[in-house]
């Protein structure tokens, strides 16, 4: 049964090598090769869940500022019409939009991807975020999406468990403050060794309003929470790490081979 992923590349990290890519790669050479991927990214953050459905999704750029490599970087996975069907019926009764042009795979999903399946070969559709919804309902779609796995799916979650662009400091590129450190642990705690549907209450921890002022990146890793939940086990870590400050760049797997 494939695994399931968390973790997150900012824009450059699809250009750069480094030991949270490398880590990536690991991942995808380690895991057998699924029959499509299900990315739930942070930067599908909008007023309704829906999925993509389209037969060639579009390589979305949603940032500025950077260079134009990173702008000409194409990821050109095929999509999967017949498996945006298959997560709206594994989340009925919740109500699944079917997204046939708009969105496509934004960096959230390619610049983790192009590490870790870069022939960009396996299908992948997109599942939007809806901000509308408090963490119990991501908790709970997470563990609906879980028989998915038993299809050949993998299921990839992009987003940071703790991620706060106002407080980015760029002396600490390889470290975390304090409250970032507290909080990226008591995520790891529950993930790792505890209940994972804890996560789902970390919104009363008082570091979670530094940690996650907007909760689009948080809510990844409560879909990730949801499907440990379902599967009765523990995460596993693949990387950990900080970034200036305020990122966490930790990534963990469910069911992926040890190592």
């Amino acid at each position: 049964m494939p695994a399931v992923f968390f973790g997150h590349g900012t824009p450059m990290n699809a250009l750069e090598t480094n030991r949270y890519t490398e880590a990536w790669s690991a991942f995808g050479a380690s895991v057998p090769r699924p029959r499509a991927i299900l990315s739930i990214s942070a930067h599908w953050f909008i007023n309704a869940s829906a999925v993509t459905a389209m037969a060639a999704p579009r390589t979305i750029h949603d940032f500025f500022g950077f260079p134009d490599a990173l702008f000409a970087l194409q990821y050109p996975a095929p999509g999967d019409p017949d498996l945006a069907g298959a997560v709206q019926r594994a989340a009925d009764p919740v109500w699944i939009g079917r997204d046939e042009d708009s969105w496509g795979l934004d960096h959230g999903t390619w610049s983790v991807l192009v590490h870790a399946f870069p022939a960009a070969d396996v299908p992948v559709v997109q599942l939007a975020l809806d901000g509308t919804k408090p963490l119990q309902y991501h908790l709970e779609l997470g563990a609906r999406l879980a028989p998915l796995r038993e299809e050949g799916v993998l299921i990839m979650a992009s987003g940071n468990t703790v991620h706060h662009l106002g407080r980015l400091d760029w002396s600490r590129p390889d470290a975390g403050y304090d409250w970032a450190v507290r909080f990226g642990g008591a995520v790891a705690d529950r993930l790792l060794e505890g209940d994972p549907a804890a996560v789902a209450r970390l919104d009363a921890d008082p570091d979670f309003a530094l940690a996650a002022p907007t909760p689009d990146h948080f809510l990844p890793v409560v879909y990730l929470a949801g499907l440990a939940m379902a599967a009765g086990e523990h995460c596993a870590p693949l990387v950990e790490g900080f970034a200036f400050g305020s990122l966490s760049m930790d990534s963990f797997t469910l069911g992926a081979p040890a190592g």
